[in-house]
């Protein structure tokens, strides 16, 4: 049996506990020891933590990695900043594949030349295991996956019948091992959906002991409304819902509506209802540059979507809506306008050397309107672009972040520099979200003690999945553990060069075999699919 002595670390077992010296014994995929002075054994492994903290591998509860590890299972991106466990999906996921929602997994894995050969979750979870993965994997089943499979991306609700097909395909997911289900109604077509239609399908999650987690319909001027609208799910389901990445959009409402999320959130939990959220460490959030235009325009999927772009009069009605700040809109709430929309990921090569360009600063370069540039650009990618957006407060993240409630995640993929997953410029938080974590918010800015950040970001996502054998350090669980620096952990990616590992993290272990040694990767896939059936 392999045997790792993690020697005489500064031992934070994630519970939130204080921080004490020991050792920690591993043996196989578990740990069997935690104690003082353990003597090494013939043949064992010895790493020395003097000087460092010993943690559990973080969680990172959103993640959009699905994909991305089928052309690299290495993971280099997540498992370099200490991520062990990546939970994946925002309204789709990898299966089931039916229908429009086969077409549109064809369409977001063409990039990679890859072709989806599976249709269930359980026959992705079997191709992705298959080839290996260096960090534990979760998945939600996406609701406009299902939805698109039923009936596509059709603005109406759901007939009889059709609603029952859904509940039907969520059943099964569940069966096959997602964790939950998770919508964002922020685009087509899960913002065709009425609370209605998630009560039925999350009352069916909540039978399966599962959770509901929910991208708003609105980070702006109607967050509280949006707000409400999911809590009122979780009340009339009796299931358990989880924001994705709160937060509070748009300069103007800075310091004024955070508060107001707080105790809307809190007055919820002291009303029976299981409401939790997770955070991102950034004041820019990143997404589809489409989302900037109004719903009507983006139905049909992206090519009606394209086609209405290249009509001139309705090219001008939704540059109208666009200045006028149509609810909910994306575009009004980031600050400096079009000097603060970065292009993010494109398609074609003519336009990569504008990412990491603002949309002013390439309409500068082309002597254009921005919004022609911006309109143009959604043509010439077919409408596939992503883009930053100056969206968020460092203040208010602070003060969400000190909430008990809220944990931490990347809301991005798995990449690295190199081969096609170098070639979008990303969020820097592809790369640092975790080490920012505790470089900024505990170190620097002393928001969190670094026992309640380690909690943030391993046993409260691990108990939120309901996921009892790992997020802390204890004889019996298994071995996913961090060793970093206090003293030096920190993000170095930025917005302008966002492809740059972090540092301080010295040694990342998954199921008991090392994938980060003395800051490399060791080449390691022992990471596995987590299946919510085998939850103990």
């Amino acid at each position: 049996m392999a045997s790792i002595l993690v020697r005489d670390g500064r031992v934070v077992d994630g519970t939130g506990n204080p921080w004490f010296h020991a050792d920690v014994r591993i043996v196989d995929d578990r740990i069997v020891e935690i104690g003082r002075g353990l003597a090494s054994r013939t043949g064992e492994r010895v790493i020395d933590a003097k000087g460092r903290v010993v943690c559990p591998g973080f969680f990172d509860m959103h993640s959009h990695s699905e994909y991305p590890l089928l052309v690299d299972g290495d993971g280099q991106s997540k498992i370099r900043q200490g991520i062990t466990t990546d939970v994946t999906g925002e309204s789709t996921s990898a299966g089931p594949l039916y229908g429009l929602a086969r077409e549109e997994a064809q369409r977001a894995l063409r990039q990679f030349g890859i072709e989806p050969d599976w249709t269930t979750l359980a026959e992705y979870f079997r191709r992705i295991e298959s080839q290996g993965i260096a960090l534990n994997l979760v998945c939600y089943v996406g609701h406009s996956t299902v939805r698109q499979g039923v009936f596509g991306n059709e603005p109406r609700p759901p007939t009889e019948r059709e609603l029952s097909d859904m509940k039907r395909i969520v059943a099964q997911a569940m069966d096959e091992g997602a964790f939950g289900l998770s919508s964002s109604l922020s685009h087509p077509p899960g913002n065709y959906a009425e609370t209605s239609e998630f009560v039925e399908l999350c009352r069916v999650v909540a039978a399966k002991g599962g959770i509901y987690t929910r991208h708003l319909r609105d980070e702006g001027d109607g967050v509280l409304d949006a707000l409400q609208e999911f809590i009122d799910v979780g009340e009339f389901s009796g299931c358990p819902i989880e924001v994705f990445h709160i937060k509070v959009a748009g300069e103007h409402n800075w310091r004024r509506l955070t508060p107001l999320v707080i105790e809307a959130v809190e007055s919820a939990r002291r009303r029976g209802v299981d409401i939790t959220a997770s955070q991102y460490p950034y004041e820019y959030g990143s997404a589809a540059l489409a989302n900037c235009m109004p719903y009507w325009s983006r139905q049909g999927g992206t090519g009606a979507m394209v086609e209405r772009l290249r009509d001139p009069e309705l090219r001008q009605r939704i540059r109208a809506e666009m200045d006028a700040g149509w609810p909910g809109s994306w575009f009004k709430e980031t600050r400096g306008g079009w000097e603060g929309v970065v292009v993010s990921t494109v398609v074609t090569d003519q336009n990569r050397p504008h990412q990491g360009r603002t949309i002013a600063e390439i309409a500068r370069l082309k002597g254009a309107e921005p919004v022609d540039v911006f309109f143009d650009l959604l043509i010439e990618e077919g409408g596939t672009v992503t883009s930053m957006f100056y969206w968020m407060a460092e203040d208010d993240i602070a003060d969400l972040m000190r909430r008990p409630w809220v944990s931490i995640c990347t809301d991005a993929a798995a990449v690295q520099p190199e081969g096609v997953l170098g070639r979008a410029h990303v969020h820097p938080r592809y790369y640092g979200a975790f080490p920012r974590l505790f470089g900024r918010y505990v170190r620097e800015r002393g928001i969190l003690t670094l026992e309640d950040a380690v909690r943030k970001a391993t046993s409260l996502g691990a108990l939120r999945l309901g996921i009892r054998d790992r997020g802390t350090l204890r004889p019996g669980a298994y071995a996913d553990i961090v060793v970093f620096d206090e003293a030096g952990v920190a993000d170095t990616a930025t917005y302008e060069q966002p492809h740059a590992y972090p540092r301080g993290i010295d040694h990342v272990i998954v199921n008991g075999e090392v994938v980060i040694e003395d800051g490399e990767h060791t080449g390691a896939r022992p990471g596995r699919v987590l299946r919510s059936y085998e939850r103990i």
